[in-house]
């Protein structure tokens, strides 16, 4: 086996688990799961039925480049979402079994481990993923802790950096200054940036919607996006985590080599999912109501959340980022214990770097369930934290 599998940690969940083992919830409260952040809302009709109509699809072997008419219009919803001039759809947009898959399957491309001390930068909290995909490509991930500035980092030997904007599970989204900082930094050192932007048709305010980097990078004159790529997908935006479509977008030559990868790789969108995913990236009703969902929990959950839990609406994305007023782990055991709430420790969700692990202290509470399920464990949490 390859020994580079040795040195990945277990998932958070599957830590979550190991907490939680012998605990017996509280049998006379229902359940009320907080702690994934798998979108419940209802995947639109037009999805379903355009998936639905397509399975002659299924008698041929789908392109790994995808159908052209996929890729344009994806390239279309990046330039009507991000004010961007048109991107070339047969070189600049590659379709991709959702942002999961691409996250991990593009250090594999990139990453040199030959080229000396290769690292990886991530964020910290971050989505396991990039730590797994350093590792497994023979690279030292290296951690970014909330609230640092990018140039606070060593860049030496670092190949890749990974973005999460709208970040998991803090929620903050990269304004213009930090991404000229970025660009800059790549400019110097070399580096290629991954920027996930899987949440970013989650946000509350219809009138400010989230920055991307495709668009950063054309406010600041890099209109052929050097070194940059964007991952994107339509689990949050569309409520349809198990189609498994997304996109990478951005460096020509990046994908042109991606796509070279892929090919091996066996990564081909099956010609029913691209059908239904061109109805979903054509479509925006579906994301405005979407987000009216959305909005309305975090309403209700900036009234019903008290001190000391210290509730911060988020920018973007669904979670709630809450200080704890005890250890982060048995605060979530307990509340699992005693309120039968599920919600995830933010220690798993980081690692030590830089003296510190930025997770301590902080549950991720996805408001996913319907608005009722959301209210009622936020009134639970707050029982609880009230009691301690």
């Amino acid at each position: 086996m390859n020994p580079r599998l040795a040195a990945l940690q277990p998932y958070p969940f599957d830590k979550l688990r190991a907490l939680l083992a012998g605990i017996t919830p509280n049998p006379a409260l229902r359940p009320v799961d907080m702690s994934i952040g798998e979108p419940r809302h209802p995947t639109p009709a037009l999805v379903k039925d355009t998936l639905a109509a397509s399975l002659d699809g299924l008698s041929s072997y789908p392109r790994t480049a995808g159908e052209p008419a996929l890729r344009e219009a994806i390239a279309a919803w990046i330039s009507r979402r991000y004010a961007v001039p048109a991107l070339d759809a047969a070189t600049q947009v590659l379709p991709v079994n959702g942002s999961r898959e691409a996250l991990f399957s593009f250090a594999q491309a990139l990453i040199d481990p030959a080229a000396g001390a290769a690292r990886v930068a991530c964020p910290n909290p971050f989505y396991q993923i990039y730590e797994g995909a350093a590792l497994l490509a023979g690279a030292e991930p290296v951690f970014l802790n909330d609230g640092m500035g990018f140039g606070e980092l060593d860049w030496a030997g670092v190949q890749l950096a990974y973005t999460c904007s709208p970040g998991n599970p803090t929620g903050r989204v990269l304004d213009l200054a930090q991404w000229r900082e970025l660009f800059e930094l790549s400019d110097r050192h070399g580096f290629v940036i991954a920027s996930d932007e899987c949440y970013s048709e989650v946000f509350t305010d219809e009138s400010r919607p989230t920055l991307g980097a495709l668009d950063a990078a054309r406010r600041l004159g890099r209109a052929d996006f050097p070194r940059l790529v964007v991952f994107s997908s339509l689990s949050k935006r569309s409520n349809a985590p198990g189609l498994r479509s997304g996109f990478v977008a951005g460096d020509a030559a990046l994908l042109k080599q991606f796509l070279l990868y892929r090919t091996y790789h066996g990564s081909a969108m099956s010609l029913p999912v691209q059908r239904a995913s061109i109805a979903a990236w054509g479509d925006e009703v579906h994301v405005r109501e979407n987000r009216r969902q959305y909005a309305a929990k975090f309403d209700a959950a900036m009234d019903i959340l008290k001190a000391p839990l210290q509730p911060r609406r988020p920018d973007g994305a669904f979670y709630l980022w809450l200080k704890t007023p005890i250890d982060d782990a048995a605060f979530a055991r307990e509340l699992q214990r005693e309120y039968n709430v599920l919600t995830l420790p933010g220690s798993f969700l980081a690692r030590d770097a830089h003296g510190t692990n930025p997770g301590k202290g902080h549950v991720r509470v996805a408001l996913v369930a319907a608005l009722e399920d959301c209210a009622e464990g936020l009134r639970r949490m707050n029982e609880f934290t009230s009691r301690l």
